[in-house]
Order: structure tokens, then C-alpha cells, then sequence
């Protein structure tokens, strides 16, 4: 087991040597996945392990791959994409142009599943979703829109709860056990590296999406974070959070009113 003195060493090491902070991340979550890829890549100590990202580019590649966490599924909480469908999209259909940016988006399969939400509700053709994560290597993944099939059964069932009825499968192709989700949905997706931690704002916003991302920060770089999405966010745009994480705390409380029963704020402020 890994000390913390030891997790402060790869933190600097990974600073100063690669312009990777990772200062702010929550060290429980941290020291877990240190001591999980300790485990797997079969290293002897932790001085082994140091070298090996000091020295080598391809296995810092995965050590930082393994520590930004990339777990997601569609239409996840059917309940929170119920509330987008009737009560966040009626709102923005008067908008002229609309832009939704899936902060953290991992390998995308909530970027599709509101791709698939906006052609339901005839905005998609009037939308930019703009796809980040810190992982160019998940990027690719959404990129492609290519996704394991086993899941599919889930993902219907999911969808199914969160108001859709259409038949989900006419959304995407099987064939050798993946499925290929239809080119029309990713018609307007922007997928591009961002780091929640040292990027700025890049545009502005109707709605921010960043579920799950937050709760592998501490308390000071979650406000900086909520603080980019403010800047980020038009007037009386919307905030989307996951399910365990909030804005309560945040000094920006004042300034958004929560949406009722829903991690979805509005911007009032």
C-alpha cells in the first residue's frame, strides 16, 4: 500500500514533468487506483512504479487512463433525462441556435443519448453538442460512437423509463457484438480535449452537463470548476449534475434555483 507521501511524489512528478494536475483530486479515490494499477501491472514497489512514469511516455499514458475515471452508460438516472425531455428542451426550443457541452463526456454514451433526446424534440438540427474529457483515448471512442452490445438491453430499458417511445433499436446497427449508433446523431457533436482542471471557458452555453466528474475532486477545485461552468453559462442556462454531487455548498447557490427533485440548476443570477 502506497503512503501518502508516496501520492504526493507521483503528484509532483506528474506536474512538474508532464503538466498533469492532479493536486486537487480527492485522495481517497486517488490513492485507490494507485494502489489497483500497483496490483495489476505486477510492480514490486513503489519506487518501480515512479520510474516507470517518469521514464516511460506510453505507461504514463495509462496510468493517467486509469486515474480520470471513465464510467458512464446511457441514459443514466432515466428519471434526471425525463426531466431534460419535459421540462429543460421545452425551454430552449424558442432559441434560435442551442449549445450543450458534455463536460467529462468519457466514451460518450450520454452525448448520443441526448443526441437522441434533441431528434426526438426536433432540436437536434439547431444544436452544437460540444463532447470534452481530459482522455483523448475515450474521445476516440465516443468519436466513433461504437459501444459494446450487451448492454444495449439496459440502455432500452433506460431509455424506455426516461419518456422515450421509440424503439431503440432503430438507433443503431448491430453486427460481431458491438453496435454503431446512426451518423445523423453525431452529425452535430464536437469532440475535443479539455481539462477541467487548467483550461479555460471556450464558448458559451444552454446547458452544461458534468455528471459524476466532480465527486473525484476536493472541495476547493469543485468550486473552481462550478465557477468555469458559470462563466461558461448564458443567461438562464441550465447546470446538470450527477447524482450525488451539488452546487449547495458552492458560493454560486445564490445565483441558481434548483430544478424540483432534479441535480439541474438554473441560472437566475
Amino acid at each position: 500500500m502506497i503512503t501518502e507521501e508516496d501520492v504526493d511524489l507521483l503528484l509532483n512528478d506528474l506536474l512538474e514533468l508532464y503538466g498533469y494536475d492532479f493536486t486537487h483530486y480527492s485522495r481517497a479515490s486517488l490513492k485507490r487506483r494507485i494502489n489497483r494499477l500497483l496490483a495489476l501491472d505486477k510492480f514490486p514497489s513503489f519506487a518501480e512504479l515512479r520510474y516507470q512514469i517518469r521514464s516511460d511516455a506510453h505507461y504514463l499514458k495509462r496510468f493517467v487512463e486509469e486515474l480520470t475515471v471513465n464510467v458512464t452508460e446511457m441514459f443514466r438516472d432515466p428519471l434526471f433525462y425525463k426531466s431534460l425531455r419535459t421540462t429543460v428542451l421545452p425551454t430552449l426550443t424558442s432559441k434560435p441556435f442551442i449549445r450543450i457541452w458534455h463536460a467529462g463526456c468519457s466514451t460518450g454514451e450520454e452525448v448520443f443519448s441526448m443526441a437522441i433526446l434533441l431528434k426526438e424534440v426536433n432540436l437536434l438540427q439547431k444544436t452544437l453538442l460540444y463532447a470534452t474529457d481530459l482522455n483523448p483515448e475515450v474521445l476516440e471512442t465516443a468519436r466513433k460512437g461504437i459501444f459494446a452490445l450487451g448492454p444495449m438491453k439496459q440502455y432500452s430499458e433506460n431509455y424506455i423509463l426516461s419518456g422515450g417511445t421509440a424503439d431503440f433499436s432503430t438507433y443503431y446497427t448491430a453486427q460481431y457484438g458491438h453496435v454503431k449508433f446512426r451518423n445523423d446523431l453525431a452529425e452535430k457533436m464536437v469532440f475535443s480535449t479539455h481539462n477541467l482542471v487548467s483550461d479555460r471557458s471556450f464558448n458559451e452555453f444552454d446547458l452544461i452537463l458534468c455528471r459524476n466528474v466532480l465527486i473525484y475532486f476536493d472541495k476547493d477545485l469543485q468550486q473552481r470548476v462550478l465557477s468555469l461552468f458559470d462563466e461558461s453559462l448564458g443567461p438562464l442556462g441550465y447546470l446538470a449534475l450527477g447524482a450525488k454531487e451539488t452546487l449547495n455548498f458552492s458560493s454560486l447557490k445564490p445565483m441558481f434555483r434548483q430544478l424540483e427533485g432534479e441535480k439541474i440548476w438554473r441560472k437566475i443570477g
